[in-house]
């Protein structure tokens, strides 16, 4: 058992086994008072040249207190027989996220989608429970005719609109007004971060709300390994983002605690909001080596706001598809870990500051 956060540790399950949901969310049913922990289940994942396991599925944990999880199995299944499916495991299928739409009664989840070399797409999927079973509303769907890279699917608050955010790979910020079904985009969009080539496009979104606010996480690019975050505020979803700089103090590596925030969380009847990060590199000699690629990135872009590293492609990309063959994954994302660390708020600013060991209490 569990009575506090240990950032960076290994998390086990109430059955002792490492979490396996990664590029994650954490949604609060009031139903029945249970976070519900979900993202990519990488317990089949390997890496090196001959691993052709991406993922096996979406798996969910179930908690009453944020500290010990409850594995509750694979909420969206994982479809090795059928390379033309975007759940076969050999897809990237990425950073799931799931809304419960109040007009439909449905949980509606998204799926980013990579397929190698072809188009990136989403997947969108619906269900009467939140734990399943899901069925495909959009097998392969590319939200105004663009690229979709990471993503996150905000509702506002006021005006109960729903909205997708994504990032048009790698050169601008996204945000696209959602249907009243939660399943498509109206068509209604706005362009933030905009001609920023990579390390310094913005990926990874994560939104949240305070005190009438709204605001949002961003990570660089450069790949699984980290680099500084941002955030910024807004009053309105297609309005002017306003950065605020780095949120997190005390980072001295610019390396985000050597994690990539994906969720931020409001703790339930708290006004205590959690930062939730991914580690995909957790081990000393990851990190040493992601230090020594970061101080590359920082020398190419000093004094060039554009860096060069990577010239993002505007050209016009075929429909979505899928390859239809076995990819090959290097990267071994099942060792991934967990940072999660508290919000203080310095002004309108959040501010995230490393600890070894934390409670909400």
């Amino acid at each position: 058992m569990y009575n506090s956060f240990r950032p960076g540790q290994e998390w086990l399950d109430t059955a002792g086994k490492p979490i396996q949901a990664h590029g994650f969310s954490v949604f609060y049913s009031e139903k029945d008072g249970v976070y519900y922990w979900y993202g990519e289940n990488k317990e089949k994942t390997t890496g090196g040249p001959f691993n052709t396991v991406w993922h096996w599925g979406v798996r969910c944990y179930a908690s009453k207190d944020l500290y010990n999880w409850e594995d509750k199995g694979l909420i969206i299944l994982p479809q090795p027989d059928d390379l033309q499916s975007p759940l076969h495991p050999t897809y990237c299928m990425d950073r799931p996220h799931i809304l419960y739409c109040e007009k439909t009664g449905k949980y509606v989840a998204w799926l980013k989608i990579m397929c190698g070399t072809t188009s990136q797409f989403m997947s969108v999927m619906q269900a009467d429970d939140f734990l399943g079973p899901y069925e495909f509303v959009h097998k392969i769907y590319k939200p105004l005719d663009m690229d979709t890279g990471d993503f996150a699917l905000a509702i506002d608050s006021g005006t109960k609109k729903a909205y997708f955010i994504f990032d048009r790979p790698h050169f601008e910020l996204v945000t696209a007004t959602l249907s009243d079904t939660y399943t498509e985009v109206t068509g209604e969009f706005s362009e933030h971060y905009i001609d920023l080539h990579p390390p310094l496009s913005r990926e990874a979104p994560a939104y949240f709300e305070h005190d009438g606010k709204k605001y949002l996480f961003t990570s660089g690019t450069s790949g699984y390994y980290p680099n500084p975050s941002q955030v910024c505020v807004f009053d309105d979803l297609h309005g002017e983002y306003t950065d605020l700089g780095d949120p997190c103090v005390g980072d001295t590596d610019g390396t985000s605690f050597y994690g990539q925030f994906t969720c931020v969380l409001k703790v339930h009847g708290t006004n205590q909001y959690i930062a939730m990060a991914d580690r995909w590199k957790p081990t000393k000699r990851q990190q040493r080596f992601g230090l020594r690629y970061l101080a590359m990135v920082k020398k190419a872009m000093s004094g060039n706001r554009h860096a060069d590293l990577i010239t993002p492609d505007r050209s016009p990309r075929p429909a979505g598809q899928l390859s239809g063959r076995l990819l090959h994954h290097m990267e071994n994302t099942s060792i991934a870990r967990y940072v999660w660390l508290p919000i203080e708020w310095e002004g309108n600013k959040p501010v995230i500051r490393w600890r070894d060991e934390w409670k909400i209490e």
